[in-house]
């Protein structure tokens, strides 16, 4: 049986990764991607490759996501982000489960991510389930959170999970690394802040510990050789300004510089 299905991608100034992206989706039968006011001809770019382009605003990843959902038009959907390249393999298997007379209503779909030119088999990296990325329509409900948004499956249906993997690139350099731990750690303070939590300056450091130890070693990083110890001390330090910049938001009374 023939059913419809719809890709959407986030984006916000991806100019250099959203063409690859849509091409990988383009058997689809629609592309949405939900752009958030580029500035880098993100759009452009997606438009013109034949992606239906909706301006959402950015509030944090929830709400983008529940919005790039009302955007899609068909019963079935599959999200990515930017970064996220759908292989022939996944297109296969969607294609023959969504035909099928037997399925669940949600799907999730492993990650092969591949960082300083290795695809990283630990560290927590594979097979780096997100959120399910494959569900039908008002199957997926997002929690309005800035970052590491939480989700409600609307379903009696057990989850399920693909074989085969999409490949994600998560940074194309260090300096897209170290943006990119700016931009979530201010977005994981707000987390936080909403959650009531507090912070110090040791409590920051001591978060950041653990996550480096966790990374490292519990999900034996070290085995990726330097790109593990890369991402471990990428999340040290992306968590300890998680951590830092929710200090600074609680901090009352600090004196100002007059120069």
């Amino acid at each position: 049986m023939k059913r419809n299905i719809s890709a959407y991608i986030l984006a916000y100034n991806e100019a250099s990764k959203i063409g690859d992206a849509v091409k990988s989706v383009l058997w689809a039968d629609e592309v949405v991607v939900a752009d958030s006011n580029s500035q880098d001809g993100t759009a452009d770019i997606a438009a013109s490759m034949g992606a239906r382009v909706v301006q959402i605003p950015f509030t944090g990843f929830g709400e983008l996501r529940n919005k790039a959902i009302a955007a899609c038009s068909h019963e079935w959907i599959l999200s990515l982000d930017a970064d996220e390249r759908c292989t022939p393999e996944v297109k296969e298997e969607i294609l023959r489960i969504i035909g099928s007379d037997s399925f669940s209503d949600a799907y999730y779909i492993p990650r092969k991510n591949v960082f300083m030119g290795k695809w990283i088999k630990h560290s927590g990296y594979f097979p780096d389930y997100r959120q399910p990325q494959l569900f039908r329509r008002g199957v997926m409900v997002f929690h309005p959170d800035p970052v590491h948004e939480g989700f409600d499956l609307h379903t009696s249906k057990p989850v399920g999970y693909l074989v085969n993997a999409i490949w994600q690139i998560p940074f194309m350099n260090f300096e897209e690394l170290l943006r990119k731990a700016n931009r979530y750690s201010s977005l994981g303070a707000l987390k936080l802040e909403g959650e009531g939590k507090t912070s110090t300056m040791v409590t920051a450091l001591l978060h950041a510990s653990w996550a480096f130890m966790h990374f490292f070693i519990l999900k034996r990083g070290f085995l990726d050789g330097w790109p593990g110890f890369v991402i471990a001390l990428g999340n040290f330090e992306g968590t300890f300004y998680k951590y830092a910049k929710l200090c600074e938001k609680k901090a009352v009374g600090t004196p100002r510089l007059h120069l």
